[in-house]
Parts: C-alpha cells; sequence; structure tokens
C-alpha cells in the first residue's frame, strides 16, 4: 500500500491558512533557499494527489500557470458540484476517506499518496490510521488565530521525528511519522 503523506507549511503557531483561506503570510517566502529542491524532491515520489473541496477551489480561484499537478491523478473530496480542470486527471468523490484508500494507492501506482489538504482532510485521513508521514515547514510567522494544520478527533502518541532541516529565511522542514491509531 502507498504511504499517505501530508507535505504541508504552517505557521510557527500552527496554522495553514487564515480564517479567510489567505495565503499571503505563507506567499511571501516563495522562492527561499531549500523550498524548491524539497518540493520538487518530495513531488518525485507523489504518485496520487488528494485535497478536500476548499484546497480545490482556493486552486482554481489562485491558478496561473495552469494545473500544478500535471500526469499526476487528483482526488477531491467534496460535497459540493465543482468543474474540472481542462486536461487534469481529477476524481471527485464523497464519503468517508477510508471508502476510497485503496482506490487512491492503486491511483499512485506504487508510488505515495499526497493528502495537499486541508488540515480537516489530513485529520480524517490520521485519524483513520491512514496518514504515515507529515512533513512540515514551520515557516516564522505568528497568525494567532486561522485554519489549523491538523485538526485530530484527540491526541496522538508521539510521532516519531525521521528528519529536520533548517531551510532559507528561518525556515524549519520537520518530517515525522505518525504512530497507528487504536
Amino acid at each position: 500500500m502507498a504511504d499517505f503523506q501530508y507535505f504541508v507549511a504552517a505557521s510557527l503557531d500552527g496554522y495553514i491558512a487564515t480564517d479567510a483561506d489567505g495565503l499571503d503570510w505563507l506567499l511571501q517566502f516563495d522562492g527561499f533557499d531549500g523550498g524548491a529542491e524539497s518540493y520538487d524532491s518530495f513531488l518525485a515520489g507523489v504518485g496520487c494527489v488528494v485535497m478536500g473541496g476548499g484546497t480545490y477551489a482556493w486552486l482554481l480561484d489562485h491558478l496561473s500557470e495552469g494545473w500544478p499537478y500535471p500526469g499526476i491523478p487528483c482526488w477531491v473530496f467534496t460535497h459540493h458540484e465543482l468543474g474540472p480542470v481542462p486536461g487534469a486527471d481529477i476524481t471527485f468523490v464523497r464519503g468517508p476517506v477510508t471508502e476510497f484508500a485503496d482506490d487512491l494507492s492503486s491511483a499512485a501506482k506504487g508510488r505515495n499518496v499526497w493528502v495537499v489538504g486541508g488540515g480537516v482532510l489530513a485529520a480524517q485521513f490520521a485519524d483513520a490510521g491512514l496518514l504515515g508521514e507529515l512533513i512540515l515547514s514551520v515557516i516564522p510567522v505568528v497568525l494567532g488565530r486561522g485554519k489549523p494544520l491538523l485538526p485530530l478527533a484527540g491526541p496522538t502518541a508521539p510521532l516519531e521525528l525521521l528528519e529536520s532541516r533548517t531551510m532559507g529565511r528561518g525556515v524549519v522542514e520537520l518530517r515525522y511519522r505518525l504512530p497507528a491509531r487504536s
């Protein structure tokens, strides 16, 4: 089975977006030393992308250079009717993440499944025991409030730190293995 990974950036106080889904605080760090290399290395191992409807809608509103995941199957968990992106391999689904785990693994064709976000969807994968890794870029900004990184149903056992590194502009990347949920 493919590894389900949550590769994400969050503020120092644990938010992935403002309450209004704003990312200006993050986009000001675009191009920091090590960021592109980390992303490219991660993306090379991705065989399938999964996101929630809100993340998909945000992408549609902010696309400037076409679909960001060409050639990679994308599954969107949503309760809304959303239109496809021409030329993109997008599947819209409704229901618990557990119902689609095998399909997502199959779509990844031996590579990893990237749970892009948002945090609520990533938490559903984690609460179901499906999320294997959290790869977190901690951005040196404090938002005070916003959309939480991983709003789980309850606390986890300690995560296993697999790797950490400091990148440009004070960004720290942390890679954790999540414990199996009971």
